[in-house]
């Protein structure tokens, strides 16, 4: 039997009821990415593809704010601001925990990617590797270490940049990222 394709109105296609819209469409096609990356290769592996994607992301923004604040240098306190903000704007819900000489310590309430981040921990690389890019070409050296995160199941993110190699630091989980031209740009 054929269905039938007729129907007693005739109802725009804008109008349907259907939840689509270019962010959550942006969302749905990360998500399938990082998932089909973390199943075909492994979650290793489609970080290692993420990561770098990140790193130029990150290189990008941190020379569009440079400019837009009209420095050479971001200062640490500048750095961590601009870390807030571009979460910000991409409708993130970050904020400064702490900060001294040696690190920035930032909390996280909604993740920009939403609900599709939970359980595609490889997602997070884009934020370890927009902040390392960020911290270390201003301040010539950053660690990231994401301790909690809403895609591991966490209520929140708990981020900390390292801003110097020390005993903390050595021993903390995460990347380590260098001013490019001051070695690698990145050294797990």
């Amino acid at each position: 039997m054929q269905p039938n394709n007729t129907s007693p109105r005739s109802i725009p296609l804008a109008d349907l009821d259907i939840p689509l819209e270019r962010e959550s469409f942006q969302a749905d096609l990360i998500s399938e990415l990082s998932g089909v990356l973390e199943d075909v290769v492994g979650l290793e592996e489609a970080s290692g593809f993420i990561s770098i994607v990140g790193q130029n992301i990150g290189v990008r923004l941190d020379s569009d704010y440079r400019k837009a604040l009209g420095v050479a240098s971001l200062t640490r306190s500048q750095v961590a601001d601009v870390l807030v903000d571009f979460k910000a704007r991409i409708k993130g819900d970050f904020y400064i925990i702490e900060q001294d000489d040696e690190r920035v310590v930032l909390g996280n309430r909604v993740c920009p990617f939403g609900d599709k981040v939970r359980g595609h921990s490889s997602m997070c690389m884009m934020t370890s590797n927009v902040f390392g890019a960020i911290a270390s070409e201003n301040l010539g050296f950053a660690k990231v270490s994401l301790e909690e995160t809403i895609a591991r199941g966490n209520a929140g993110c708990r981020v900390v940049i390292y801003l110097r190699e020390s005993q903390e630091s050595d021993t903390a989980p995460g990347q380590e990222y260098f001013r490019v031209g001051a070695g690698n740009a990145e050294r797990s």
